[in-house]
C-alpha cells in the first residue's frame, strides 16, 4: 500500500551547472578577500577620467567628410575658418601635413596640433594619437572619429580621452569651434 507516509520527498539536488556556478563564486569571494587581489594603498589607481563624447551632423556624405579630415588641402581650407585659424597664419607656423597612411604623422592650426595616425578605415573611422605641443612631453591622447551615414548627412561619433586633467572643457570648446564648426561651412 502507498500512502503519502510511506512515500519520501526525493531530495532536489543541484545540477551540474549550479554546482560548478555555486563552487566559482565561492572562490572569487575568496579571490576578493584576498590581501593579494587588493591594491596597495600607496598605488594611484584612476577610477575617473575625462572624456569629451560629441555628434557633429554633417550635410555630405562620409566619403566627403573623412576626406575633409585627411585630406591636407581640404583640412588646411576649413581649419582657417575656425576659432584659433580667424587671423592669419602666424609667422614661422607649420603648414598643415596629414599623412594617409596609418602610423603617418600630421601637423594641424600651424603646428600647434601633432599627432600621428593609430587607425584609418576609409569613410568609416580615424583614430589618433593625439596631442597640443605645448603639453609635457610623451602626453598624448586618443582621438576617435566615427563617421556614420545617415541619408544625405553624415554624424561624426567623437570621443576624446586620455588628455591631460583639467582639459575637458577647454578642449570640446576647440574641437566645436576649430573642427565642427568650419567643417560644416566647408562642407555647405
Amino acid at each position: 500500500m502507498n500512502t503519502t507516509k510511506d512515500r519520501q520527498s526525493p531530495i532536489a539536488l543541484p545540477t551540474r551547472r549550479q554546482a560548478i556556478t555555486t563552487a566559482v563564486l565561492a572562490c572569487g569571494g575568496v579571490a576578493f578577500s584576498s590581501p593579494f587581489a587588493q591594491a596597495a594603498p600607496d598605488e594611484e589607481i584612476a577610477r575617473v577620467a575625462e572624456t569629451i563624447h560629441q555628434e557633429p551632423v554633417f550635410k555630405a556624405s562620409r566619403k566627403r567628410v573623412y576626406e575633409a579630415l585627411t585630406d591636407t588641402k581640404q583640412f588646411d581650407t576649413f581649419s582657417r575658418l575656425g576659432i584659433s585659424m580667424k587671423s592669419a597664419m602666424p609667422p614661422g607656423a607649420a603648414p598643415t601635413e596629414i599623412s594617409h597612411e596609418v602610423g603617418g604623422a600630421f601637423t594641424l592650426f600651424g603646428g600647434h596640433i601633432v599627432g600621428r595616425h593609430l587607425e584609418l578605415v576609409p569613410n568609416e573611422r580615424i583614430v589618433q594619437a593625439w596631442r597640443v605641443v605645448d603639453w609635457a612631453p610623451g602626453i598624448y591622447s586618443i582621438a576617435k572619429f566615427v563617421l556614420v551615414e545617415d541619408g544625405a548627412t553624415t554624424k561624426i561619433a567623437f570621443d576624446h580621452s586620455s588628455f591631460p586633467k583639467g582639459l575637458a572643457e577647454h578642449l570640446a570648446i576647440g574641437w566645436k569651434g576649430n573642427y565642427w564648426e568650419p567643417l560644416a561651412k566647408f562642407l555647405a
